[in-house]
């Protein structure tokens, strides 16, 4: 290298700026289909823990907020996949907005649910039945033909920091709500190509 090539590095450089600096924020929401894939994981494999290891039933409010969940994770995996396509340009903000139309739906049934647990109003018809925990004459009964009740949507069966799953599922929909909304409206940052 020589000292004009350098001086033209540095001319080039005083001309175009410094290259763009891509922040934590920047690389969150370039990867927002990711992280809302990682966090959909997260939530379900979280309720499917609490009812295999905790053997806590869920209620029907309770599979709907799954479902939100199943969905919305689906959305992301193909943000993940369309990601690696010559599309992804043209589709990263719609999906990722759809994302935040799909947690804050999810806020919403958690909303409803955490609600009816606090007897604000009233749960689904579906939901009003006295649910206990299954035994094993439950299940000789359910071979027989009886049917099983589902558990009650309006009894929080768990509580930390006086919140019920259904009022965190409620924060964490609305908080991954509002991250997709920030992503989703962010501009993309300007690629650095090489000189």
């Amino acid at each position: 290298m020589t000292i004009e090539n350098i001086d033209d590095k540095v001319v080039h450089i005083r001309a175009t700026g410094p290259a763009p600096t891509r922040g934590a924020l920047d690389l969150i929401a370039e990867q927002w289909a990711v992280v809302a894939f990682l966090a959909c994981a997260v939530m379900l494999g979280a309720a499917h823990a609490f009812e295999t290891f905790g053997k806590l039933a869920p209620c029907l409010l309770c599979l709907k907020q799954r479902e939100v969940y199943w969905v919305t994770g689906s959305v992301a995996l193909a943000g993940v996949v369309l990601s690696r396509t010559p599309w992804a340009d043209r589709v990263r903000k719609p999906l990722v907005l759809l994302l935040g139309i799909g947690f804050l739906y999810g806020a919403g049934v958690a909303v409803y649910h955490a609600g009816a647990e606090w007897k604000f109003w009233p749960g689904p018809a579906a939901c009003a039945a006295a649910g206990a925990k299954a035994t094993a004459g439950d299940l000789a009964a359910l071979l027989k033909g009886a049917k099983i009740s589902a558990p009650s949507c309006d009894k929080a069966v768990w509580i930390f920091l006086g919140l019920s799953m259904a009022g965190w599922n409620a924060l964490i929909s609305l908080g991954l709500a509002i991250a997709s909304f920030f992503a989703g409206l962010r501009q993309s940052s300007p690629k650095t190509t090489a000189a």
